[in-house]
């Protein structure tokens, strides 16, 4: 598997992984969704992983991927809780817009 990342050049996947986590980040920073902000934050945690893969491979250390399971776990439990909690505020507000998160101050 190694051999088939260094077939392609690094600065490919740091390329790649740039383009992805800008349009997590613009995702976040400009939608109103919760769900499309939730998708765009596992979109930048799956582009470091990307990042993470092809260091481990070019460098043959195995570091890299065993971290990528961790990360992957944490996003796991992210996945959870954030739909949990997206649940909530859909059935409290009818909406997911994140603009109208404001009514649930106190």
């Amino acid at each position: 598997m190694a051999q088939i990342f260094q077939q392609v050049p690094l600065h490919h996947f740091i390329l790649l992984s740039v383009v992805l986590f800008s349009i997590g980040v613009f995702g976040v920073l400009f939608r109103r969704n919760a769900i499309v902000i939730f998708m765009s934050v596992e979109l930048m945690l799956n582009s470091v992983n990307l990042l993470l893969v092809a260091f481990s491979a070019y460098h043959n250390d195995p570091a890299g991927q065993i971290f990528v399971f961790f990360v992957m776990a944490v996003a796991a439990a992210e996945v959870a809780v954030g739909l949990a909690i997206i649940t909530l505020i859909y059935r409290n507000l009818r909406t997911v817009d994140v603009g109208q998160l404001r009514a649930l101050r106190i």
